[in-house]
């Protein structure tokens, strides 16, 4: 039910849903003005036409009466009742006081006329049924009264049975559009699903995907075979980034790796004086090697082509491995490592990477800290009312200078050093690679003031 509700919803929020309200709403109209002039053409004709019948009929007895008399009139409405046998049309020739003279109304109707002498009312028949009737009111000389009317059982009985008519066909015709609506929209909605997933897979670093086209040329197809065209050239140009960087590392790592180890034998026969240098060219390639491994693997972390591990992991236990490697550094600077982590904070992800990503935070907390303070490292849940139910979330806490806001999204490029920062040793790749294995994860990488100090949290789906 409640995935039902969702889809639904989801229904009910596409373009192609509000299109299909907007054209209700139009041919709502459309059908409207249709069967007002429709109505108009037929049943308004039928009252008009009975109304005009009405008023030519009271016009002849006015003028048999002004012509003849009082005597004339009233062997006319009773030849006109003779011959009536429906008895359909009603007479009643009145006095002043409307006492009848004339006619097949046994007595005035109660109802009151309008500006132009209209009256309608129910008219109880010899056989004793009633039915609605309308008639026209005359006032003769003399303060003698003329009502000349007509059954119009059969006119209301036309007005209801095209009202009912009227009423289910439009109550049909909203129903068949909302579900035409719905159904188009799901239509749409399931090529968007379909979109969405092989793009979402695209992101994840599957760039052999292609979006499905259904042959059948709409725009759609037309829109799915331009993005494969793209998505083909940028396969291809990554595929050419990727293979410059294989030669790099090849080309580039290795020579440099052999500088690295011919210093180092240089360094070992070398004289006092000469020595401390070479070491200090082999530190400095160890460096190099060390920021050209990093810069290869944030690439291939951010491309996607870094094949990752996911199974389940405590990040507890990463906490205390990583604290573990750092407890003799923390120690040498007189600097108390610590850990507060609740316990069931497990989240699928690369073992590897999260460590590594966690030690960067780490080591980056070490170098910037004060000496004599505490780097408190803390993992717990996030949820029951927190931004982000289902997070787990791992923050590293220093006493050292921080960062300012406004510097915070600069830090996570590569290469990005603050200015007080730039004699320390590192390369400014640190976070970069935090960030990319937060991202890898579908988490985010979060900086905030500890006052005095930083305070870095990995936020990651449990």
């Amino acid at each position: 039910m409640r995935r039902l509700r969702q889809r639904l919803g989801a229904i009910l929020r596409t373009t192609t849903f509000h299109l299909t309200l907007s054209y209700i709403a139009l041919f709502g109209i459309s059908v409207s003005l249709l069967t007002l002039f429709f109505y108009w053409s037929t049943i308004g004709l039928i009252v008009r036409e009975t109304d005009a019948t009405l008023k030519s009929e009271i016009t002849g007895l006015a003028e048999q009466y002004l012509e003849h008399g009082l005597d004339r009139l009233v062997q006319v409405i009773a030849h006109r009742i003779r011959n009536d046998p429906s008895g359909d049309m009603l007479y009643l020739f009145t006095t002043r006081d409307n006492q009848p003279l004339a006619g097949n109304l046994a007595a005035y109707p109660p109802a009151t006329p309008d500006e132009e002498g209209w009256i309608e009312f129910v008219h109880r028949r010899a056989d004793g049924r009633e039915v609605p009737a309308r008639a026209r009111v005359y006032l003769l000389r003399d303060g003698l009264h003329l009502l000349v009317g007509r059954n119009i059982g059969q006119l209301r009985q036309l007005k209801q049975t095209f009202n009912r008519a009227l009423l289910i066909g439009g109550g049909l015709t909203f129903v068949l559009a909302a579900a035409g609506g719905l159904l188009m929209s799901g239509r749409v909605l399931n090529r968007i699903s379909a979109f969405t997933r092989t793009t979402s897979e695209i992101v994840a670093g599957r760039l052999d995907r292609r979006l499905d086209e259904q042959g059948g040329g709409d725009e759609f197809d037309l829109l799915a075979g331009h993005l494969n065209v793209m998505l083909d050239r940028l396969e291809a140009l990554l595929e050419t980034v990727r293979h410059v960087s294989d030669n790099i590392a090849h080309d580039l790592r290795t020579p440099l790796t052999r500088l690295r180890n011919r210093i180092e034998l240089a360094a070992r026969d070398a004289q006092d004086e000469l020595r401390g240098e070479l070491e200090a060219s082999v530190a400095e390639a160890d460096a190099l090697l060390a920021t050209f491994t990093a810069l290869l693997r944030i690439a291939r972390i951010e491309s996607g082509s870094y094949d990752a591990h996911f199974e389940p992991v405590d990040l507890a236990r990463i906490v205390d491995d990583a604290l573990d490697l750092y407890q003799g550094l923390a120690q040498e600077r007189n600097v108390v490592l610590a850990a507060d982590s609740e316990p069931g904070c497990n989240i699928s992800g690369d073992r590897n990477l999260l460590f590594q990503a966690i030690a960067n935070l780490i080591d980056n907390a070490l170098k910037y800290t004060a000496t004599g303070t505490t780097v408190l490292v803390t993992v717990h849940h996030e949820g029951d009312g927190g931004k982000a139910p289902g997070m787990v979330r791992v923050t590293v806490a220093d006493s050292g200078p921080g960062i300012p806001v406004e510097e915070h999204a600069r830090v996570t490029q590569r290469f990005a050093r603050l200015d007080r920062s730039r004699s320390l040793p590192g390369s400014g790749l640190g976070l970069s690679l935090v960030k990319a294995v937060a991202e890898r994860h579908r988490g985010t990488l979060e900086f905030a003031d500890n006052a005095p100090g930083l305070r870095v949290s990995l936020r990651l789906p449990a």
